[in-house]
């Protein structure tokens, strides 16, 4: 058989992920400092653009002038279509937004990735009950802990060389207040000895707040029970050996204190009203509040008003007026096809955020509807809940879900959460819809926080009790779940309630 050249035709459908397109996912996704960001950006590159109120005259979200032609797209296609280098819409699936970028698959995270997540995904909220606080904002000190030692050492110092080395320290301290750095390295980098140093150090420990200057969590009890005039022989047993006091090895203490029951509960008392961390007092606290993308209330009628957080983004619009002048006064084909590049970026651009306003809101209205209980009566009532189950009910791809709930959040009475916090892990229950890991959480912690202090529950007994209300638990799914929230094992906890109730 003879090899030879020839000519064949083949048609074949390709999937083109155009940059608009490509933008058009990243939009999703972003967070609410990311959109100002890109408008920002996109403000200063595009002259037809403006940041506005759009007025009720206007026709069309992206306030198009009368005199251009435009052609009409539905919501579901605004998203699903890129333009070309012709500005003509390409013709595109529409699961193309709900397929990954370089695999081509949609981005599919199991619900397990979604419950470890969620823990973290409230803000300001307490796993223990059905209340949870608002954000709280808090400011900054109005004198930081260098500045407050610094009006100190100076009548304190025996002379300025000693105040200058004590200044130094001083602006070495962490917030909490104690010094990390080696002492000999202090001397060296300033070219004194190192019992200048030392001495200096002295003069920055006899400043207030008492304890400062410290260089170790002991050092630091020790300067506060000195200038209480309680640093006995007994005291500082208990100071040397404070590793056994967190182990709760109270018979062991109380033996090298050398003291009885009543003299150790009293030093333990003496010892719980110092400061560990005195530095925090002067130190500048800030909290980030969340802006919420969504906003939930209430109704008269029983219902929930769901609706977009408007003063969080401006508002774009396209400056008619400023189209028609520069369309007037562009005779030239470049300049022309510059003008057209820019309407249909402008276009584009709002079409697009407008989408993700309209896919946010339909999220987070599935959320609320498919975690009515949680709204109503708190984390007890949180159900299990995946990213396939919104998904199908609102006709998108989970991969698109997911997108939409990153740094995302939604305030209601009960606090401010992100939108992936609703998405958690189940466990089987009596009644057959399962319960959230939140829910377990909260329940394990309300049953550690009641327990009788001379009868520690275990986890064993923690899974019996939970099996009573209805939960199929493992003891390893306990424990698991009791470490998650912080609570320590039942010996640790047995340790600490006979500390406490010294």
């Amino acid at each position: 058989m003879a090899l030879g050249p020839r000519l064949d035709l083949r048609q074949s459908q390709q999937l083109v992920m155009t940059p608009q397109l490509q933008q058009a996912i990243k939009l999703l996704a972003a967070s609410n400092l990311e959109i100002e960001s890109f408008i920002g950006d996109a403000l200063e590159a595009n002259p037809l653009l403006e940041a506005g109120a759009v007025s009720s005259e206007d026709n069309g979200p992206a306030g198009e002038p009368d005199d251009v032609p435009r052609e009409e797209f539905t919501s579901d296609q605004l998203m699903a279509q890129g333009q070309g280098e012709s500005e003509a819409p390409l013709d595109i699936d529409s699961g193309a937004l709900d397929r990954d970028r370089d695999t081509g698959d949609g981005a599919r995270m199991s619900d397990a990735e979604w419950g470890a997540g969620g823990t973290g995904g409230g803000t300001g909220q307490s796993a223990s009950g059905d209340d949870f606080p608002g954000i709280d904002a808090t400011r900054a000190a109005e004198l930081s802990l260098g500045e407050h030692l610094d009006n100190q050492i100076g009548t304190i110092a025996v002379n300025p060389r000693e105040a200058f080395i004590a200044r130094h320290i001083a602006g070495l301290l962490d917030d909490a207040g104690y010094l990390s750095s080696d002492l000999r390295d202090v001397a060296y980098d300033l070219g004194v000895t190192l019992d200048q140093t030392e001495d200096a150090l002295e003069v920055v420990q006899m400043c207030d707040p008492t304890g400062v200057g410290a260089r170790s969590l002991s050092e630091c009890l020790i300067i506060q029970a000195r200038e209480a005039d309680r640093y006995d022989p007994c005291m500082r047993a208990l100071l040397d050996n404070l590793e056994l006091v967190a182990k709760g090895e109270v018979a062991k203490l109380k033996r090298l204190c050398n003291v009885d029951d009543e003299d150790f509960a009293d030093m333990l008392r003496e010892l719980r009203e110092f400061d560990p961390k005195p530095g925090l007092a002067f130190a500048p606290t800030t909290s980030d509040a969340v802006v919420p993308d969504v906003l939930l209330s209430a109704n008269d009628a029983g219902s929930w008003d769901i609706a977009l957080n408007e003063e969080t983004l401006p508002r774009l619009i396209v400056n008619r007026s400023y189209y028609v002048e520069l369309n007037a006064g562009s005779p030239g084909e470049e300049a022309q096809g510059w003008l057209k590049e820019k309407l249909a970026d402008a276009h584009w651009l709002i079409r697009a955020l407008d989408q993700r306003q309209k896919t946010i809101l339909k999220t987070a209205a599935e959320i609320v509807k498919q975690q009515d209980g949680f709204f109503r009566r708190g984390v007890s009532e949180l159900r299990p809940l995946t990213l396939r189950e919104v998904a199908e009910q609102i006709d998108m791809h989970e991969s698109t879900v997911s997108r939409v709930t990153s740094n995302k959040y939604l305030h209601c009475d009960r606090g401010c959460f992100e939108l992936k916090y609703f998405f958690s892990s189940g466990v089987a229950s009596s009644d057959g819809e399962g319960a959230s890991s939140e829910a377990i959480k909260a329940r394990i912690k309300a049953l550690t926080d009641a327990e009788d202090p001379k009868k520690v529950l275990s986890d064993q007994k923690l899974a019996d009790l939970l099996g009573e209300e209805g939960f199929d638990l493992a003891r390893r799914t306990v424990a698991k779940y009791r470490e998650a929230v912080g609570i320590g094992s039942s010996a640790q906890r047995r340790r600490q309630k006979k500390l406490e109730n010294l």
